[in-house]
């Protein structure tokens, strides 16, 4: 299968407990010290000796279902839309490729069809420099599909409204469904999992199927010396109303680092509330909890707290912000980042993605990033993010647009709503 890898320096941080901050004499630190004035941290955690991990291997591996998307030519419902484009989706490779721009080298693993929705999510993730050498071809089961609906100012009957979008799925059956414990034995995936630091995981798979269950039952079981777990909730009703969500709490409760949405959580557990959360979940080291454009809250297993507030964004869509954040979060856990930095680039990167079309953006320069998540609590309130760019008082001048529009690499000369790439943050 194509891939391509990005080499991990030696003085690449490693993950952990997602508690865990590099010391401030520690030279492999790539992101900031704490010091006196800087943003707080959260109480710091010994970290687990690392296994040793070849040259090339990525540092982290998400594993779960992708699939072809049909973005509409202009918002309205689907019925007015005359044509679509070509492009591909899904929360763990969203977070693979997000993480990969970040400069944490990744992989996807799942299954595809052998048709070319398949061989299209390979070609583009490959294109992101996503390592996609154990992802299984299926000669029986299609490429899962899902068509979105861009809400808009029509005055249609069925518009959704400016800045919401929906998404309609055709998804059963497919090849990824068919996702299973046998993963473990296949040698790539065997390898990708073995040089592994972080290994993200989300409740999507868990209703796809009994395999797909069993199989992440089996990777929550598989538990190594210097390698976190991360746990997206990622609920998803439609898929949950011909399974059983009781099978959800175990799973959550097995990661090391549980990420939720105070939205979802209240829908799936009855509660939003971190601190409810964190008891409902004890075993984590931390339960970070989104309350959608507000705050979000990391909790860790001693009650210790650490809130930041999102930042003003002017939406253009709202589909991959969730994913985003998770990337951004999970980076600044690699890199070592205090828990309210690690917050603060989880915020940026889904700013980043709710002034994109399409699930993929881009961060601004590292220099613009840095200022960003070292500015203070007054000045960081004050930012203010758009497609046009990145006004706040840490930056000298507004920032230039944070992504640019790129011509479609598969020809008839229609733009590409995907951000061209952008030089790595915080590259190894």
């Amino acid at each position: 299968m194509p891939r391509q890898d990005a080499a991990a320096s030696p003085g690449t941080p490693l993950p952990g407990r997602p508690t865990a901050a590099p010391s401030a004499t520690d030279p492999s630190a790539t992101g900031p010290a704490s010091s006196a004035g800087a943003p707080g941290t959260g109480p710091a955690t010994a970290t687990p000796p690392a296994p040793a991990v070849p040259a090339g291997s990525p540092l982290a591996v998400c594993v779960g279902e992708s699939m072809a998307v049909l973005l509409p030519d202009r918002p309205g419902p689907l019925e007015s839309v005359e044509h679509f484009s070509l492009s591909v989706g899904g929360a763990e490779s969203n977070v693979a490729g997000a993480l990969t721009a970040l400069g944490v080298p990744s992989a996807w693993i799942s299954r595809v069809g052998d048709d070319g929705f398949g061989r299209r999510l390979l070609g583009e993730l490959t294109a992101r420099g996503v390592d996609v050498s154990a992802v299984a071809v299926d000669p029986h089961r299609p490429t899962g599909l899902y068509l979105k609906e861009v809400g808009g100012s029509t005055g249609e009957r069925h518009d959704l409204g400016p800045g919401r979008s929906r998404l309609h799925y055709h998804r059963r059956g497919s090849a990824a469904a068919a996702l299973s414990p046998a993963l473990l034995d296949d040698p790539a995936a065997a390898r990708l999992l073995a040089g592994a630091r972080l290994l993200h995981l989300s409740g999507i798979t868990a209703a796809l199927s009994d395999d797909c269950l069993a199989l992440l039952r089996a990777l929550l079981a598989d538990r190594r010396p210097g390698r976190l777990v991360s746990f997206d909730l990622n609920w998803r009703p439609a898929l949950w109303r011909e399974r059983d969500p009781s099978v959800l709490p175990p799973l959550l409760d097995a990661a090391d680092l549980l990420l939720l949405g105070a939205d979802e959580a209240e829908t799936a557990f009855g509660t939003g509330d971190p601190l409810e959360l964190r008891r409902r979940f004890p075993s984590p080291a931390t339960v970070v909890v989104k309350d959608a454009a507000r705050l979000v809250t990391a909790v860790e297993r001693d009650g210790a707290t650490v809130s930041e507030p999102a930042l003003a964004v002017e939406v253009v869509e709202a589909t991959g912000a969730g994913d985003a954040f998770a990337a951004g979060y999970l980076a600044g856990t690699v890199r070592g980042l205090d828990q309210r930095r690690r917050l603060r680039l989880g915020h940026l990167s889904a700013a980043c993605a709710l002034t994109a079309h399409g699930d993929q953006a881009e961060l601004p320069p590292a220099e613009v990033v840095e200022a960003l998540l070292d500015a203070a609590p007054e000045d960081w309130a004050a930012t203010r993010i758009s497609a046009d760019g990145i006004v706040s008082p840490v930056l000298p001048a507004p920032t230039a647009p944070v992504h640019t529009t790129a011509t479609a690499a598969t020809g008839g000369g229609a733009a590409d709503p995907r951000p061209a790439a952008a030089p790595a943050l915080g590259a190894p």
